[in-house]
């Protein structure tokens, strides 16, 4: 695998959530910053050193409802 990607969104109550297309992988934070520190963790975690992608790509999304 040379690239996975997480969908990133915001969660209703704060922050972010992410979570791995194809890869049973989901991970959450309160900021940005914390939120790439533990997506980084987290693929660590769940591939070993030779299976491990080369990239990691977030996409983040965003619902905005208004009324009309």
């Amino acid at each position: 695998m040379t690239e996975l990607i997480f969908l990133v969104e915001e969660a209703p109550e704060g922050g972010y959530t992410a979570r791995a297309l194809g890869q049973s992988i989901f991970t959450e934070a309160d900021d940005f910053e914390t939120l790439e520190a533990n997506v980084r963790d987290a693929v660590r975690c769940h591939f070993d050193e030779g299976e491990m992608p080369s990239v990691v790509r977030l996409h983040f999304t965003r619902e905005q409802v208004i009324a009309v």
